[in-house]
């Protein structure tokens, strides 16, 4: 069968991809496939920083102790302590791959954020993650070892028995322009296709944001867990668009204060931290705030602080908010929540090893255990960098041990195709409304209930339009309705695990259910499939 046969297949070319191709491109050969375009990224869109314990002032202990207060109860210890002390090397070692952060005095400049007791964001002015993502791809690009497939789509994971054990063997990859479907056959596949905050109407995650290795994942028998806790960004500008431009937590951190409409300062009345609170603190607050006076929008005033050291730090929010007409030096920002993160996914070991043989998994569609019910600012960059290099070193040392995957067994993934229509982007709306509804920042139960019945219907009309698998003559077309099925299934995770934490942890909050239960639920929620 024609295809592509390589030691390793990567799937995602954020931070958590790029670090793990360029670890085992020492040791296998590489294909890396990506359906965006270059920096189209959640990495890319990360302003803040990456959390690392590289000043004296700071300790491991106290990096550790934040990191498990914003988790409310369900991080595990011993990986928060494996992020944190790996934290140093990981500044490092993207500093050996060309990524250049912000200095002052000579030292790396840190910066404070929401939850964190002192400064240790590392960052490039508000653009780090624009600089990681040009460092890595500049050096994925040079490296003989890695093929890229821009462009391209995993529309599913290849299964097949080894030995009497079920092994992911690679996947059916689309060629979205040429419209070429292809098997790329593999010893061992890392998923890290990025986030699914691209299922809500009101997201800062570029579009591409679908959820797909989770979905991959699921549906190839991978467990996944705690996918109720979606975070939500508290500070996106005003109005929030389909993909909201963020203010970064980083601007808090330096001084400004989130006001209500009468100008009064109103974090204080929510937690003693004030404006430095947890996100899922500050997002309720906003909320709240919103709800109260009627108004679709709460301020952030950064006038407090000095013009000049605005210009230095934040030169990308000053921009984003002068091309929408405010002037952040001088008046404060209208913003409001928008989603942004999602805590849970592919369950993984301390070496990103998923429940399914030969798959790994790292970076934001990974749930390492680290984030809990709600994740640390800037702890994002941090965990990506730090499971994506375990996940190499783990996978080198097994790869020699695992047998060559053979051609036979692998299907036309399409057999069963039916015709596209162009409902395709009215059901993606329709359910990118519906979570937003109804899996907003604060639940109810009978709107989550409500949810899921819609949502059965939603997958019902994904089948009519595009029979059991979607096939189509433009590639485009045929990616679009694939990213629609991770979206659906993404979204079908997300409920089912909210359905069934019935109490409010961290980022799920649930009215009828509003106080910790740790009698019963102080454990993850895991979504185990079934054959």
């Amino acid at each position: 069968m024609n295809g592509i046969d390589t030691g390793i297949l990567v799937i995602g070319s954020g931070i958590a991809g790029l670090t793990f191709a360029l670890r085992v491109a020492e040791h296998a050969d590489v294909v890396l496939v990506t359906k965006k375009a270059s920096l189209d990224s959640n990495t890319n869109y990360a302003q803040g920083g990456i959390a690392a314990v590289v000043d004296s002032a700071d300790s491991f202990a106290d990096h550790v102790h934040d990191t498990l207060q914003a988790g409310a109860g369900l991080c595990h210890l011993d990986r928060v302590d494996t992020l944190v002390q790996s934290g140093p090397q990981a500044v490092a070692d993207l500093v050996d791959w060309g990524v250049r952060f912000s200095e002052s005095g000579g030292r790396l400049a840190l910066g404070r954020e929401g939850g964190h007791s002192h400064a240790r964001i590392v960052h490039s002015q508000d653009k780090t993650g624009s600089a990681i993502e040009d460092a890595l791809d500049r050096a994925v690009t040079n490296h003989e070892r890695i093929q890229l497939l821009e462009d391209h789509m995993v529309l599913s994971l290849q299964v097949e028995c080894l030995d009497g054990l079920r092994r992911c063997v690679g996947a059916w990859v689309l060629d979205v322009k040429s419209n070429a479907l292809l098997p790329v056959r593999a010893r061992a596949t890392m998923l890290a296709a990025g986030g699914s905050a691209a299922i809500y109407c009101h997201t800062t995650n570029p579009a591409i944001a679908t959820g797909d290795g989770v979905a991959l994942a699921y549906r190839a028998g991978a467990t996944v867990a705690n996918m109720e806790f979606i975070q939500f960004h508290p500070t996106a500008l005003y109005p929030a668009e389909e993909h909201a431009f963020l203010i970064s937590e980083a601007l808090r951190g330096e001084g400004a204060v989130l006001r209500n409409w009468n100008g009064d300062a109103f974090m204080g009345a929510y937690d003693r931290r004030k404006d430095l609170a947890p996100r899922d603190i500050v997002a309720r607050a906003v909320h709240s705030e919103m709800r109260r006076s009627g108004k679709d929008h709460v301020w952030l005033d950064a006038t407090g602080i000095a013009a000049q050291h605005l210009d230095a730090r934040f030169p990308a929010i000053l921009e984003g908010c002068r091309a929408k007409g405010v002037d952040a030096r001088q008046e404060p920002i209208p913003v409001v929540p928008a989603a942004h993160y999602v805590c849970g996914g592919v369950w993984t070991d301390v070496d990103g090893r998923t429940s399914l043989p030969g798959l790994f998994a790292a970076g934001e569609c990974a749930c390492t255990g680290v984030h809990g019910a709600n994740r640390l600012a800037s702890n994002s960059l941090l965990e990506a960098v730090v499971f994506a290099e375990r996940a190499a070193s783990r996978m080198i040392w097994e790869l020699p041990f695992v047998p060559a995957p053979s051609s036979d067994s692998w299907t036309h993934p399409d057999d069963l195709s039916g015709s596209l229509a162009d409902g395709l982007a009215r059901l993606r709306s329709d359910l990118r409304q519906l979570m937003w509804e109804r899996l907003g920042i604060i639940r109810t139960v009978a709107e989550m209930r409500a949810g899921a019945v819609r949502l059965h219907e939603m997958r019902r009309d994904w089948s009519s339009l595009c029979g059991a698998a979607p096939r189509s003559k433009d590639g485009a077309r045929w990616a679009e309705a694939s990213e629609l099925l991770n979206m659906l299934d993404v979204a079908g995770l997300v409920i089912r695990c909210a359905l069934w934490r019935r109490e409010s942890r961290g980022l799920h909050y649930v009215t009828d259910f509003p106080y910790k239960d740790n009698e019963c639920f102080l454990r993850d929620s895991f979504v185990i499939p079934t054959d």
